[in-house]
């Protein structure tokens, strides 16, 4: 039988466009995705043209410097940058010019002054970013920059959104010591510059908060005024073996020594808090103010050799322990402050398995396999949203539990196993996903239970045949979130929906009740756990009602552009 001849190749063509303006972009290069032979510069009309490519799907690229390949995102949250960098291509005969756009990057930039009237040369400037992570916004770090010789700074190909710049404290001398000798802390004082965040606020909440879009250049000077720093010495100390006077553990042998500085609300600043190995002594330099130190020792690991097999084993010898200490610097040196250490404890969360399946699909012997709690920070502050494991079980019972610094914290229930999902997360009856938990040296101050049910429903999400039309071009796609109406620790993934992949997906493990539906025609991260952002986007969710052990499906809506 003779071979059936290859399909002839085709020629695309196409234009890119700025996102801002809608003018042509000329020198952008449009290439296949991992085919750098491939691809073609737009000319001075934005126009491009590329030929040999074989009809089916293929992914393009399209890149400028200054200017970023992305879809812009719900609100003042646009989705990851990277999401929308590429483009599906159903390559056919006779399709339609493709069109691009990118939109041009922004900047932020500006001056730092000194009040001596000294060059602010090599100061360390922290850029913030106002970004969505599980279903609330957060700042996380963006960038970091030094000053020149003349105070400037710069941070470039910033997409759209809010952002907040800072200072780190600076000294006056590079050279001068942060460490004391023993005995001398109440006669140190030195000059510095104080972390500002612009325009003058010591904190993030008095930060003005930069709007960028649409290739924007900002500027943020700032003045920093030169102040006292006071040393801070502190010594750690426990209860006796009688659990009477406090006794120094500073030094003792087998302990490694991390500090943080913390404000009056528990926010740790970007101030420096050093383990003096001579001294035995935790050392910090600050300007006025108050403050708290959190203080915690750690065990060293231990190589030793196994029985039996001969090879080396890490072991911990013993468990950490942590302690905090609030004090005030106003106008002189502390000395001999004392940080009581304990051992921490950890907080307990019962797992709970209600059966309320007619037929349940879980098998008997291990319900519950493999769910992890995990805690991200909650304190309105710059480590907003940092994750860490937080709690794991395997089946109905107390689930083991790891320490978390004291502070505030969101809660965030994972249930890996099908069939099983979410009917409650609480302490002291009230609900985790509404109320931050809140954990001390002592642990929780309530009871913690995470309650799932085994009747967990269905809802297959389906595109409408208006949006199944597709069959050569650009392939659209399109963002859906099913949220609750109802709390829930759980975090949504969005639903990616294409006309290619079949125009449906399914969404298991659902607990029933109330739900909206919310679409998009391009990648979006929402804050779908915050009901006013809801209520503000141009389009009300679609509403569905899922029962236990049900299957249903929902046609979205057309999403409006």
């Amino acid at each position: 039988m003779p071979l059936k001849p290859p399909p002839p190749l085709l020629t695309v063509h196409g234009v890119v466009r700025n996102a801002a303006t809608g003018d042509p972009l000329p020198r952008a290069l449009v290439r296949i995705e991992g085919d750098a032979a491939t691809g073609a510069l737009t000319d001075g009309d934005g126009r491009f043209e590329i030929p040999g490519l074989p009809p089916g799907p293929q992914i393009f690229e399209v890149v400028k410097p200054g200017f970023e390949d992305r879809d812009a995102g719900a609100g003042d949250v646009p989705a990851d940058d990277a999401a929308g960098s590429t483009h599906n291509v159903v390559v056919a005969a006779e399709m339609p010019d493709l069109a691009f756009t990118l939109a041009p990057t922004n900047a932020i930039r500006g001056q730092l002054e000194l009040s001596t009237g000294d060059p602010a040369q090599g100061i360390e400037v922290q850029l913030l970013k106002r970004a969505v992570q599980d279903g609330r916004a957060v700042w996380q770090a963006a960038g970091t920059a030094k000053t020149t010789s003349d105070g400037r700074y710069r941070f470039a190909g910033l997409s759209d959104g809010a952002y907040a710049v800072y200072t780190v404290p600076a000294m006056d001398s590079d050279t001068a010591s942060m460490l004391v000798a023993p005995g001398s802390g109440g006669n140190v004082a030195r000059d510095g510059y104080a972390s500002v965040f612009y325009p003058d606020a010591r904190d993030l909440a008095g930060a003005a908060k930069i709007r960028l879009r649409n290739g924007e250049q900002a500027q943020a000077n700032l003045l920093l005024t030169l102040e006292p720093f006071h040393s801070v010495t502190a010594m750690a100390t426990t209860p006796d073996a009688r659990g009477a006077t406090p006794a120094a553990t500073a030094g003792r042998a087998g302990l490694s020594y991390t500090a943080v500085v913390l404000d009056a609300q528990g926010h740790q600043l970007p101030y420096q808090a050093l383990y003096d190995q001579s001294a035995h002594t935790i050392q910090a330099l600050l300007p006025d103010g108050t403050y708290s130190l959190q203080l915690t020792a750690t065990p060293r690991f231990t190589a030793r050799l196994s029985p039996g097999t001969g090879g080396l084993t890490l072991t911990q010898d013993g468990s950490p322990l942590v302690g905090t200490a609030e004090f005030t610097v106003g106008g002189h040196a502390i000395a001999n402050l004392r940080v009581p250490l304990v051992a921490p404890r950890t907080s307990p969360v019962q797992l709970t398995l209600l059966h309320n399946a007619t037929s349940p699909t879980q098998p008997a012997s291990n319900p519950a396999d493999g769910v992890t709690v995990t805690l991200s920070e909650a304190g309105g502050w710059i480590a907003d949203g940092m994750s860490s494991m937080f709690a794991q079980g395997n089946g109905p019972g107390a689930m083991d539990t790891t320490y978390n610094a004291p502070g505030s914290y969101w809660a965030h229930a994972h249930i890996p196993q099908k069939g099983l999902c979410e009917a409650s997360f609480t302490a002291g009856g009230a609900s985790l996903a509404r109320e931050p938990l809140v954990l001390s040296l002592s642990g929780a101050t309530a009871p913690m239970e995470l309650t799932l049910r085994d009747d967990c429903a269905k809802l297959t999400l389906a595109l409408p045949l208006a949006l199944q039309a597709f069959s050569a071009g650009e392939e659209p796609f399109y963002t859906a979130y099913v949220v609750p109406d109802f709390d829930s620790s759980v975090d949504l993934e969005p639903v990616i929906l294409r006309p290619t992949s079949g125009a449906t997906v399914t969404v298991e493990g659902l607990t029933p009740g109330s739900y909206h539906v919310y679409s998009f025609p391009s990648p979006v991260a929402l804050e779908y756990r915050d009901r006013a952002a809801l209520s503000a986007l141009p389009q009300a969710g679609q509403a569905i009602t899922l029962t236990g052990g049900s299957s249903a499906t929902l046609t979205l809506e057309a999403p409006q552009p």
